[in-house]
C-alpha cells in the first residue's frame, strides 16, 4: 500500500522542509544531524533536542496530508504524551518561511508557518529498549519494571465508554483483513489472509459479551496505543513510554490488555518470550486484571497482523527494501495465525521449603508453559506482601504469618489460578505447600477447570538451603534460617508430586522439572 500525499506541491514543500531540518545550521549548531524515519514521521536529533516532523502522508488510519492536520496532530501528540513522558515532551514549534524563501525554526513575525514540529528533550539512544535488545542489555528485571509502569499508567488513564468493546476490536479485524488483502500474492497467500479473518472473527464472537463487559467496567481507557520496544526508553533507570498515538482516538481509546499486547507481541517476535512473560506477570501483579488473559490470543494476533501490513506500507515508501519487508511481513502474518494455536492450559504447583529455588524454577518454566507468552506465576511471598499492603521487598511482622493470614494468601492463589485457567491461560502456583490439605486444594482447582495438574516438590541438602537463604537480597521472601528449620520440623512431604533434586544448578533443576511437566512422548 503506497501512501498518498495530499498534492505534488505539498510533497515538494515538505521535501524542502526535510532538507532544511537535516542541516545543523537550522538549529544554530555545527556538525551532523541524526535522522530516524518511520512511515509516518521523521525525527531529527540535534544537540540536546529531538524534533519530530510528521510526514505529508495519508493512510486509511492516519492522515497527515496537510500542514493544518499536521499542526493539530502535533498538539494532540504533546497532550497525549505529557501524561506518560512529561520529562521528554516540551512544545510544538513551527517551521516558518520568510518572504525571501529562507526557512527558520520558531515563530517569526511576517513569516508563513509551512510545517510543524514536536520538540522534545533528547535521550541517549542506547537507553531505547530496541537498542538495548540489540545490545543484549535488556534484562527481565528491566522488563518487570516496565510491566509495573504500564499497569500503573493504565490505572490512572481516563476510562472511555464510547470506543473499544466488541465493536472496537471488530473494526480492527475488518481493517486488518481489508489491508492485508491488498497484498495477496505479494507477499501474502490468500488462504492465510482468509484463515486469519475466519479465526479472528470466531474468537471475536466468542468474546463479544466479555469485551463489552470490560468496557462497561472501565477497562477501555485513553492509553498509549503503540507500545513497542522503539517507543520505550530508560531515563534515570526508570522506564518511560513515549510516542503515544495521537492521530486516532479509536486507536488510543482501547482495552488496556490490547495496549499491553503490542509490547508482548514485539518481545515475542524477537524471540524474547521470557521477557514478555516477565512483563505480563509484573503487569498482572500490579493491575490484578487476571480475567483479561482471555483476550490475549485475539489481541496478540491483531497486533501481529497490524505489523504485517504496516511493514508493507513502510516498504512501499522505500522500494529497495521491499524484498526484506515482504519476508518480515509474512513472518508477522504467520505469527498472527500461530497465536490461535495455543496449547491446552495447565496448572503447575511448585512446592518445597525456603531456599529450594521455587521462584527461580517458576520463572524459568513460565515462558515455556501454555499460551504465549507463558504461564501466570502466583507466588505466595508476593501475594502476602500485596495483601499486607507493602512493597515486595518490605519485611513483614509476625502477624502477617499467622495461620489466618496465611489462609488468605492461599485462598488468593486459588482464586487467581482458577480465573487464569478459565480464561484459557496456564498458571504456576509457587508456595511451600507443606500440608496435604493445601496440596489437595490446588489440585482441585485444576480438576474443576478440567486441566492437567502437575505438582513439583523441590528438595535440597540443608547446608545448601542455609547458604541460599543467607545470600538473598532484594527478594520478596522473608524466610530466615530459623524459619527454614521450623519448616523442616513440620513438613509433610508429598508422595504423589514429582520430586526434583534442587541442590544442583538452576539449569539442571529446570531440565528435571520440564521432564516432569512434559513426560517423554507428550507435547
Amino acid at each position: 500500500m503506497r501512501p498518498n500525499h495530499s498534492s505534488p506541491d505539498a510533497a515538494a514543500d515538505q521535501d524542502a522542509v526535510i532538507s532544511f531540518l537535516s542541516s545543523a545550521a537550522a538549529y544554530g549548531l555545527k556538525g551532523q544531524v541524526e535522522r530516524h524515519q518511520t512511515h509516518g514521521a521523521i525525527v531529527f536529533l540535534a544537540g540536546d533536542k529531538a524534533y519530530k516532523l510528521k510526514r505529508a502522508v495519508r493512510f486509511p488510519y492516519m492522515d497527515y496530508s496537510t500542514p493544518d492536520l499536521r499542526h493539530r496532530m502535533c498538539l494532540r501528540e504533546l497532550e497525549a504524551n505529557r501524561q506518560m513522558a512529561p520529562e521528554i515532551y516540551e512544545t510544538v514549534m513551527p517551521v516558518c518561511r520568510l518572504p525571501s524563501g529562507e526557512m527558520k525554526l520558531g515563530d517569526v513575525p511576517g513569516a508563513e508557518a509551512i510545517d510543524w514540529l514536536v520538540t522534545m528533550k533528547r535521550f541517549e539512544q542506547s537507553t531505547l529498549l530496541e537498542n538495548m535488545r540489540r545490545a543484549g542489555t535488556l534484562t527481565n528485571d528491566i522488563l518487570r519494571l516496565i510491566g509495573q509502569r504500564i499497569a500503573r499508567f493504565h490505572a490512572t488513564a481516563a476510562p472511555n465508554h464510547q470506543y473499544g468493546g466488541h465493536d472496537g476490536i471488530a473494526s480492527v479485524v475488518h481493517e486488518n483483513h481489508s489491508i492485508l488483502s491488498r497484498s495477496i500474492g505479494r507477499p501474502f497467500a490468500k488462504a492465510d489472509v482468509e484463515m486469519l479473518r475466519d479465526q479472528a472473527s470466531h474468537r471475536l464472537q466468542s468474546l463479544r459479551g466479555f469485551l463489552d463487559q470490560r468496557r462497561e467496567y472501565g477497562f477501555v481507557r485513553r492509553v498509549h496505543g503503540d507500545l513497542h520496544l522503539n517507543n520505550i526508553c530508560l531515563i534515570d533507570g526508570r522506564p518511560v513510554p513515549f510516542d503515544a498515538i495521537e492521530f486516532s482516538e479509536e486507536f488510543a481509546r482501547i482495552d488496556t490488555f490490547y495496549d499491553l499486547a503490542f509490547l508482548l507481541m514485539d518481545l515475542d517476535r524477537h524471540g524474547l518470550v521470557g521477557g514478555a512473560n516477565a512483563v505480563l506477570n509484573a503487569y498482572l501483579e500490579t493491575s490484578k486484571d487476571y480475567a483479561g488473559l482471555a483476550t490475549l490470543p485475539l489481541f496478540l494476533s491483531c497486533r501481529a497482523a497490524i505489523r504485517a501490513h504496516v511493514t508493507m506500507a513502510m516498504a512501499d515508501a522505500d522500494a529497495a527494501k521491499l524484498t526484506d519487508a515482504e519476508r518480515e511481513a509474512s513472518g508477522f502474518l504467520n505469527r498472527a495465525l500461530d497465536y490461535f494455536k495455543a496449547p491446552a492450559c495447565r496448572l503447575i504447583a511448585v512446592g518445597g521449603v525456603s531456599g529450594t529455588g521455587k521462584s527461580t524454577l517458576a520463572r524459568s518454566l513460565a515462558p515455556v508453559v501454555g499460551a504465549t507468552p507463558g504461564a501466570v506465576i502466583l507466588r505466595s511471598d508476593v501475594i502476602r506482601k500485596e495483601l499486607w499492603g507493602v512493597e515486595q521487598t518490605t519485611p513483614l511482622p509476625a502477624a502477617a504469618y499467622t495461620p489466618a493470614f496465611s489462609e488468605r494468601v492461599f485462598e488468593t492463589i486459588l482464586e487467581r489460578a482458577e480465573i487464569a485457567l478459565r480464561a484459557g491461560h496456564s498458571a504456576i502456583a509457587d508456595a511451600v505447600y507443606a500440608r496435604q490439605d493445601e496440596r489437595e486444594a490446588i489440585g482441585k482447582i485444576a480438576a474443576r477447570a478440567g486441566v492437567v495438574f502437575t505438582g513439583l516438590w523441590l528438595d535440597a541438602p540443608i547446608d545448601t538451603l542455609e547458604k541460599r537463604i543467607e545470600a538473598r537480597k532484594g527478594d520478596a521472601s522473608d524466610a530466615t534460617q530459623l524459619v527454614l528449620h521450623r519448616q523442616l520440623e513440620n513438613i509433610d512431604v508429598p508422595t504423589q508430586w514429582s520430586r526434583i533434586e534442587a541442590g544442583t544448578t538452576p539449569e539442571e533443576v529446570f531440565a528435571q522439572a520440564l521432564r516432569a511437566v512434559q513426560p517423554k512422548g507428550t507435547a
